[in-house]
């Protein structure tokens, strides 16, 4: 736990929260600033800042969770898709240094955009630099 993580303060239960499911490794609760009604974050309840920080065991608990709350949650709420998002690392947009996934019911009209309206400028690249990319990426070990 880092005690200056307001999600680990969270889970210690040192800040109150509208926790709607919890798990041995996860704990999912209402964002107190939500973009829509029934807006959940999902986090592992260990702290970790990154997704490359997580075992593959919490990672898969986390995903299952939020596999599971969606359904749940568009149906509550009525909503006829979902948005979930990870911003992870300062430079996405990550506000708390702890993994945490946003569950985020969307409604038809609703104004959201696509994923692709959360980036800036969108680079050009040509079908060689594309190869190249994917190959460099199906190497890394």
């Amino acid at each position: 736990m880092s005690e200056d993580c307001i999600f680990c303060r969270i889970v210690d239960g040192d800040i109150p929260a509208r926790v709607v499911r919890e798990t041995d490794t996860t704990l999912a609760f209402l964002d107190a600033n939500p973009l829509a009604r029934g807006h959940t974050l999902v986090i592992p309840k260990a702290h970790h800042a990154r997704l490359s920080d997580l075992t593959e065991d919490v990672a898969a608990d986390l995903f299952r969770e939020v596999h599971d709350l969606v359904p749940r949650i568009e149906s509550v709420v009525d909503a006829d898709a979902t948005t979930v998002g990870i911003n992870d690392g300062e430079a996405a947009g990550q506000e708390v240094p702890h993994v945490h996934a946003h569950v985020v019911p969307r409604f038809d009209r609703d104004g959201g955009g696509p994923i692709h309206a959360v980036a800036g400028d969108r680079p050009e690249l040509t079908d060689e630099e594309l190869d190249d990319l994917a190959d460099a990426i199906s190497d890394v070990e």
